[in-house]
């Protein structure tokens, strides 16, 4: 999950905007705040939401439950506790959820944790089902889908989201430690470092996109959708464009966000940013694919990869991509302009940003981990 895990504390949120400028000075900053949904969560990690017309949004704790919040209110009985099965603390836990897109009418939903068995930690995709009598808890029946062997218990990456061709992506880290040792974020031999691209359904117990970008090639993983990644912790598709935005946790010196494409080697461990690793190196750029924006430490420290705002009550957020810091708590906005991404930032927090959210109005929400609530974003 998060490099710098969990190694600050709370403060009290700022509920008054902060008006900036665009890093060309050209255009001001939309005004927003945070505005309380519930609090009383343990370390929550993610905020999901399926697409059935409830409402309902979906928080999971670190420790293993997925907790509902309906009408407002959180619900006392968990969607799902699998605390028995997942190993959980520092960076690992209880991480991703994907709500499959037709979950309305199959409610097939996804989920990725770590675990350690006989001493070996493990990245685990799994499928669950709502219950058949019960629609805000979930069936305990389990079948596991991928079993990814970690080096080390940090950067597991995390994040399961659902494209818009159909087929789940998976996010994973480079295995952990620090600089890569093992090279992992450049070499295709293994899942490790990447993001990755399967159907869930057909095969056993799934099947590989024939449009995978290495399907065929010898001794590479076809599951491989793109590469070069540090710890992809955070990402999300943008419901108009269908663009995949994706929050990659630097190691010393920089924190990205990348534009996702199929076969793109995103620089991990070769590069950190736009900028050669270690830094002052040197290294071969070509054929990298460079970071949309970058931010130097102390800025920001560990990124937290948000969505695009499809909402209609903030005035001149439409259309832009939100992200935020777990470690300085600030909210940033990207826009693209005929001279390229522009950068501003919205807010200076105070809070443990874990996760964004966002619901099927195009309405955002920001998880804080330290103090265990949700926000939604609100024009301020």
């Amino acid at each position: 999950m998060l490099l710098k895990a969990f190694r600050i504390s709370p403060k009290t949120v700022f509920f008054a905007a902060v008006l900036a400028f665009f890093s060309t000075g050209a255009m001001a900053a939309p005004v927003i705040a945070l505005q309380p949904v519930v609090s009383g969560l343990t370390n929550p990690l993610d905020l999901e939401t399926p697409n059935d017309g409830t409402g309902r949004l979906f928080v999971l704790e670190q420790a293993g439950k997925i907790r509902v919040i309906k009408s407002g209110k959180l619900l006392s009985t968990p969607f799902l506790n699998i605390t028995s099965l997942v190993s959980s603390g520092g960076e690992m836990g209880l991480l991703g959820l994907a709500f499959h897109p037709s979950y309305k009418s199959n409610g097939r939903l996804f989920i990725n944790y770590t675990r350690v068995q006989s001493g070996q930690v493990q990245t685990v995709i799994a499928e669950y089902h709502r219950s058949s009598t019960n629609a805000d808890v979930a069936s305990t029946t389990a079948k596991v889908l991928l079993v990814i062997n970690q080096p080390y218990d940090n950067h597991n990456g995390g994040q399961l989201a659902f494209g818009p061709d159909g087929y789940l992506y998976i996010g994973l880290g480079d295995g952990g430690s620090e600089g890569d040792p093992l090279g992992n974020g450049q070499k295709l031999s293994t899942l490790l470092g990447k993001i990755l691209r399967i159907n869930v359904n057909s095969g056993t117990p799934y099947s590989i996109p024939s449009t995978n970008p290495f399907v065929g090639r010898t001794g590479v993983k076809p599951e491989i959708w793109a590469y070069g990644f540090r710890n992809p912790w955070r990402f999300g598709f943008d419901f108009s464009s269908g663009r995949l935005f994706i929050g990659d946790v630097g190691q010393d010196s920089y924190e990205e966000i990348d534009l996702g494409k199929s076969g793109g080697n995103f620089g991990w461990s070769l590069m950190e940013g736009a900028h050669c690793y270690p830094i002052g190196s040197t290294c071969n750029k070509t054929g990298k694919i460079l970071p949309i924006t970058e931010i130097a430490h102390p800025t920001a420290e560990c990124i937290i990869g948000g969505y695009v705002y499809r909402g209609s009550s903030i005035a001149g957020l439409a259309g832009m991509y939100v992200f935020g810091d777990f470690i300085t708590g600030k909210i940033w906005a990207l826009k693209m302009t005929s001279t390229g991404w522009q950068r501003s930032t919205l807010l200076s927090t105070g809070r443990a940003i874990s996760a964004f959210g966002r619901d099927y109005s195009g309405n955002l929400y920001v998880v804080d981990y330290g103090n265990g609530s949700i926000f939604k974003i609100v024009q301020g």
